[in-house]
């Protein structure tokens, strides 16, 4: 078992190499406009839950993790030669929608803070 600390190292290097993969090694039009927000490996180093997100949102949140399992033996074996490990970790893609969900609600402060503004030269 590895110590948390190595699991998080690993787990920051699985984020670098696979965002790389991505913008140049990748050509699967489903994982266009992707990007990597958190990589989880556990403590055993069998499984990395890697967190994906994309500008468009949930709308093609399917076809993107469609295309990531289908893209997973391709990228588990990329990372597998780009890392020096023993054993690679199994790769499991998960919707990551924090990003979605911190545009809404600054956009829902943003509102509350333009309500709140004085009329310039109405009470006048």
């Amino acid at each position: 078992m590895a110590s948390q600390g190595r699991a998080n190292r690993v787990a920051q290097r699985i984020q670098e190499e696979l965002s790389t993969l991505l913008i140049f090694d990748v050509s699967d039009p489903r994982l266009s406009g992707v990007y990597i927000t958190y990589v989880k490996v556990d403590r055993e180093l069998a499984f990395a839950n890697i967190f994906v997100s994309a500008l468009e949102g949930t709308e093609r949140s399917e076809e993107i993790l469609e295309g990531f399992r289908s893209a997973a033996g391709f990228l588990r074996s990329q990372l597998a030669h780009r890392l020096d490990l023993r054993s690679f970790p199994q790769l499991r893609f998960n919707w990551d929608p924090l990003p979605e969900n911190a545009d809404r609600i600054d956009k829902l402060i943003a509102s509350l803070h333009k309500d709140d503004e004085p009329d310039n030269g109405e009470d006048e």
